[in-house]
């Protein structure tokens, strides 16, 4: 039941659509410009760096409120396996922001929402990740290439982190843990196989060219 109440919880952040919002208050719905995609890069290459930043920034926080949430909520009564119903608010809040029910489930792709989730995962993690995101991205300059790499990292991280004790939990719980992830990883790439055929072709747009369609 605690699963549940979790993803509900992180559901609940993850419809704050940042991204909808900031358009909104610039007179526009940022679903109907650019790729028609409710994320940090579509708000980057519609309305500029500003609203990229913010747009970002939102999406991240709402995902490490979520999680803070989950851990205050069971803390005292589920302290085992904080970081795997941490990990279940985290895909909630993915899930809300790409398929929120206000907006007719549609929304991003989650990249910056991972991102937040991410950051609640711990140091090492985050620097990873980071890591990977920024090399790629400057190397290519598709932001497309950077998302959906950091989200086969992830899997690849937790695993070793999670085998060496870094989480403390079960090896049960942390199965659990994994499967999350490969979960998360599948759906970011799915919500990507517009991307990825633009990458083969050829077609994609690089990062500050306002061409074609974006990524997040």
């Amino acid at each position: 039941m605690e699963r549940v109440i979790c993803l509900g919880i992180g559901y609940l952040f993850g419809i704050f659509q940042t991204a909808y919002i900031y358009g909104k208050m610039n007179g526009i719905d940022i679903r109907e410009y650019g790729s028609g995609n409710a994320g940090t890069t579509n708000a980057l290459r519609v309305l500029g760096k500003k609203a990229g930043l913010i747009v970002f920034l939102g999406d991240v926080a709402k995902t490490v409120l979520a999680v803070l949430a989950v851990r205050l909520l069971f803390a005292g009564s589920h302290g085992e396996m904080l970081p795997l119903l941490g990990m279940y608010a985290g895909a909630g809040t993915i899930l809300g922001h790409n398929f929120p029910i206000q907006l007719k489930f549609r929304g991003g792709k989650g990249i910056a929402c991972t991102a937040g989730l991410v950051v609640t995962l711990g140091p090492i993690v985050t620097l990873l990740e980071a890591g990977t995101f920024l090399l790629s991205v400057i190397l290519t300059r598709y932001v497309s290439v950077g998302s959906i790499l950091v989200v086969l990292e992830l899997i690849g991280v937790l695993a070793v982190l999670g085998q060496n004790g870094y989480y403390g939990m079960s090896q049960n719980h942390l199965n659990e843990f994994y499967l999350i992830s490969v979960v998360l990883a599948c759906m970011a790439v799915y919500r990507h196989r517009g991307n990825i055929r633009r990458l083969l072709n050829g077609t994609e747009s690089k990062i500050f060219q306002k061409k074609g369609e974006g990524e997040e």
